[in-house]
């Protein structure tokens, strides 16, 4: 007598997909998309992928949630690798008055900050509970739009105790919403009015870096190195410094001149380099070389009109690993990834299918988790369907928000 097959009790089935894009495949137009696909679900991980046959023959589905996803796509939640989330207030006034020429000086007449100090006045003096509801709604906002990871950097506190308040902020929504959220340390994201660049670069390593490490209130520790920001040399004693208290070192480089921000992230493997705008074909050679992520943000170079838009085409070609993300923040106010891919295919010459592993596991490598971003046995139950027939629908469909269903652990966590 043959012995019965014992299968799974699983919690969780999503049935009859038109199409699951799993983003498993050589290279970044590889989505590994399936059609007519089963998906099993146990506590928070994906326990199998497949056909009807397959799942049914593996998994006890008897008494389990199912969600029919006839004629509708799934995919991997995004992961957001580059946000600003918690800041207050908004520069909306600095933007409408330079939609039709600059017109800062009378901003500044009637008392309106204009710039980065805008945003760190006001989130310096904001209390931590009003600067927690608000970066909440922005961050429950991403969730419809099917981020499930988000990045999310410090950097408009410029003083010791602001930037751990926005870090204790981060920290906390990630305990308080559905959504993984994982901090940055970016202390170096400018200077403040009233001292020398040397002075604070000194109390960004011996002050501020010590007291965030001591806390564990970071994973990583990234600096903007630009023309006007902190050179290569300066770049690389900061995050040594955050090296030594054990978070992986991230870069902003490349943005407005190149000055070796993105030779550093090479030498240093770092997890991740952002912006790349001017970045030398010879050093995203070395950067593909060196297995670092390089992090394109398509809003922000149409927010701000940028004058050297990346060159994408050339990175992905080159073979270089590469992320999408939002970078949400008072100058490029998006919480939509499907706007970021929008633009990175219509304006940047990503294919629909290069967009969308961007959005999803070029993210997660940029952030170096390997448990998220795909769609396989053993990962993370993070998840959206998609009210379309099929995934291209997420370049083709203009400022419409096609995310029916969130799946975040295994637990359906937005139904619309």
């Amino acid at each position: 007598m043959s012995e019965t097959k014992v299968k799974t009790k699983v919690d969780l089935v999503i049935s009859n997909a038109a199409e699951v894009v799993t983003c498993i495949g050589e290279g970044m137009g590889d989505i590994g998309a399936l059609t007519n696909a089963w998906i099993a679900i146990k506590d928070d991980k994906i326990v199998g992928v497949g056909s009807e046959e397959e799942v049914k023959s593996n998994f006890d589905i008897n008494q389990t949630d199912v969600i029919d996803a006839s004629g509708k796509v799934v995919a991997p939640g995004f992961v957001d690798s580059h946000t600003h989330l918690v800041f207050y207030g908004t520069r909306v006034e600095e933007y409408a008055a330079k939609l039709t020429g600059n017109d800062s000086e009378k901003l500044k007449k009637i008392g309106i900050t204009t710039g980065p100090n805008r945003t760190v006045e006001l989130t310096r003096n904001t209390p931590e509970e009003e600067l927690f509801e608000q970066s909440k709604k922005r961050l429950l906002t991403m969730l419809e739009y099917g981020i499930t990871t988000v990045e999310s950097k410090s950097g408009y506190g410029l003083t010791t105790e602001s930037e751990i308040k926005i870090l204790e902020v981060s920290r906390r929504l990630g305990k308080e919403t559905p959504l993984d959220v994982y901090n940055t340390f970016l202390g170096a994201h400018g200077f403040p009015e009233n001292m020398t660049k040397s002075e604070y670069l000194d109390i960004i390593i011996n002050e501020m870096i010590p007291q965030v490490g001591e806390r564990g209130l970071a994973e990583f520790c990234d600096v903007w190195c630009d023309e006007g920001y902190f050179t290569a040399e300066e770049s690389e004693l900061i995050l040594n410094a955050g090296l030594g208290q054990g978070m992986k070192p991230k870069i902003h480089a490349d943005a407005y001149s190149y000055i070796g921000g993105s030779d550093l992230a090479a030498e240093m493997k770092m997890v991740s380099i952002d912006h790349l705008n001017y970045t030398p074909v010879e050093v995203m050679e070395k950067l593909a070389e060196a297995k670092v992520t390089g992090v394109l943000m398509p809003a922000l170079d149409f927010a701000v009109s940028h004058k050297r838009p990346f060159d994408a085409r050339k990175m992905l070609d080159l073979g270089m690993k590469i992320a999408l993300a939002t970078d949400l923040c008072p100058a490029c106010y998006t919480e939509s990834m499907q706007f970021v891919i929008n633009l990175a295919c219509r304006l940047y010459k990503f294919s629909v299918e290069e967009a969308l592993k961007a959005a999803s596991y070029g993210g997660a490598q940029a952030l170096g988790l390997n448990d998220r971003g795909v769609i396989e046995a053993g990962k993370l139950a993070d998840l959206q369907i998609w009210d379309v027939p099929t995934y291209k629908h997420i370049a083709y469909e203009l400022g419409t928000n096609i995310v029916q269903t969130v799946i975040k652990n295994g637990k359906v966590v937005v139904n619309r």
